[in-house]
């Protein structure tokens, strides 16, 4: 089984799990893990030990259908990297935000 952790996880699945089944005070916890306190308290919370995606599930955009596909195309065609992709994009498409 292939565990993805984030990359700045500091504990493991099964270490959380742990955690979230201790009777033991965050303090002690915390102390033992190397972790903080709130970070204690948010795995005692959850019921599922695995990371959670980090990837915004609501996407900010304020381009309408066709500046989409002009985008998309350029990103094919010109195989721009996305920072500046997205420099181009404001700068041509976007002015002003």
């Amino acid at each position: 089984m292939n565990i993805q952790l984030h990359k700045n996880a500091r504990t493991t699945p099964a270490v959380r799990a742990e955690i979230a089944a201790s009777s033991e005070s965050a303090c002690v916890l915390a102390s033992r893990y190397g972790v903080t306190q709130a970070t204690i308290y948010k795995w005692k919370k959850r019921e599922s030990f695995v990371d959670k995606s980090h990837t915004a599930h609501r996407l900010q955009t304020t381009l309408n259908p066709a500046q989409e596909a002009v985008v998309v195309e350029l990103r094919k065609t010109v195989l721009l990297p996305l920072d500046d992709l997205l420099a181009v994009t404001r700068h041509f498409l976007c002015e002003g935000v």
